[in-house]
């Protein structure tokens, strides 16, 4: 009988620890971003896309005030998801919100996955890449499916593994990368002609997607060691650690590759610059570490996403189904994560899976400092002041980036705002059924 199964998500309390945090959330954010937006964002503002890293990376530390606030007042599972219900309470504001953070997960993870097989292709000729980039990455995804089957410890030991070898790696490929340059210099001077300052606005946009990563380690406030304390200085440390990773490798690329060679390799452009300073040895140093790097950011991802939806299934903010399938709530949101995954990394492109993510993600982000600055500040002493710096640089980059998209692919703000849309009306007429449904269970 289905209702004699224990359908309720299950949280190992202690079973992270800080170290394990910090890798799951630099998992995530040292895996498509720096691999694959750097060609991107140099498409858009051409040889200021070192700069604009670093632009994104002061937005993200303004924003990351409010996470390190909320997780330290209110730690859970259920990470942006209860945040925004702390603020918004049942609201279609809260689900609206949340789902928006969600699939901007989901979508980074495909992201993820597709990066993975453009770096992997790189290793022979394979003729067209066309079907076999997907084919890559959708197996990826399968393998991370099944790791993240299994206990907290293994995900955290496989995780914390692939970390600690992805920054050492990024960290020798910055390094040398800079050391045999002929010079560190970059030429900001070499823009492309329609370099413009929304262009530079939506290549730092693109780069705050290579940060988002931070937010998975809000999902671990069930589980991790002594969370009032630990997911903030998780998310710090996981900032931090990027923000001088990514600046190394940036300047590195920009020294060995020129822009226009930058552009054409966007979507492998860390192996296309280690090849001509390292030749075959470098091109494979950097594939594996990119291979390691996406691979671990998915497992990562998985795990903390999947325990976000179950926490909004849980808060019935959601609808649910379990499509006949056995177990907890908590392994079918794994499945409905991974499948969500695979049709994106099947059927879209690197550069319009980022631009979908990076939209969804500053929205969500808004309305995150919005609801603390109206109806929670107070509660766990947050300064107004930041908040509205947060918002404001928010709503700057996600101006410049949908005027850059309209100019250039209007097809995907199309399907950005639609989606939007859709869940907007499945939000509104779920909640107000289960609104019906608890008004009818009083009366009885």
């Amino acid at each position: 009988m289905e209702h004699s199964e224990d359908r309720t998500p299950k949280y190992q309390e202690n079973s992270l620890t800080l170290i394990g945090a910090v890798a799951l959330g630099t998992g995530v954010m040292i895996g498509a971003g720096i691999f694959a937006l750097t060609g991107q964002m140099a498409e858009m503002t051409g040889a200021l896309f070192p700069l604009a890293f670093l632009s994104a990376a002061l937005i993200v530390s303004f924003g990351a005030y409010s996470y390190v606030k909320l997780s330290n007042a209110y730690p859970s599972a259920g990470g942006i998801g209860m945040y925004l219900y702390k603020a918004y309470g049942s609201s279609l504001a809260t689900a609206f919100n949340a789902l928006l953070m969600y699939f901007s997960m989901v979508i980074a993870q495909s992201f993820l996955a597709r990066t993975f097989g453009s770096y992997t292709v790189q290793l022979f000729d394979a003729g067209d890449h066309g079907i076999l980039i997907p084919a890559l990455g959708v197996g990826l995804l399968l393998v991370a499916f099944f790791i993240n089957l299994s206990a907290n410890r293994l995900i955290e030991g496989v995780a914390s593994f692939i970390g600690f070898l992805k920054i050492g790696g990024i960290l020798i490929f910055g390094i040398v990368g800079v050391w045999v340059a002929d010079t560190i210099a970059v030429d900001f001077t070499r823009t492309i002609p329609d370099a413009t300052i929304s262009g530079f606005l939506g290549a730092t946009a693109l780069g705050i997607l290579a940060f988002k990563g931070f937010t998975t380690i809000t999902n671990s406030g069930s589980e991790l060691k002594d969370p009032h304390r630990n997911v903030g200085r998780a998310i710090t440390i996981s900032i931090a650690f990027c923000i001088v990773i990514y600046t190394l490798v940036g300047f590195a690329v920009a020294s060995n590759l020129s822009l226009s060679e930058i552009i054409a390799t966007q979507n492998y452009s860390l192996a296309a610059a280690a090849k001509p300073v390292l030749g075959s040895y470098g091109l494979w140093f950097t594939v594996i570490l990119a291979m390691l790097a996406t691979s671990g950011g998915i497992i990562a991802s998985i795990f903390a996403v999947s325990r976000m939806l179950a926490m909004l299934t849980e808060m019935k903010l959601v609808p649910h189904s379990h499509f006949g399938m056995s177990g907890s709530i908590q392994k079918h949101t794994l499945v409905y994560t991974v499948v969500f995954g695979l049709i994106l990394t099947a059927f879209f492109d690197l550069t319009r899976i980022a631009a979908l993510g990076i939209i969804f993600y500053l929205i969500m982000d808004i309305a995150v400092h919005w609801g603390i600055l109206r109806y929670l500040r107070q509660d766990i002493h947050a300064n107004g002041l930041i908040l509205v710096t947060a918002i404001l640089l928010d709503l700057s980059v996600l101006g410049g980036f949908l005027w850059v998209k309209v100019m250039s692919d209007p097809l995907v703000v199309g399907v950005a705002i639609t989606s939007m849309v859709i869940i907007a009306i499945v939000e509104i007429i779920f909640l107000r059924n289960q609104r019906q449904t608890n008004s009818s269970n009083r009366t009885k």
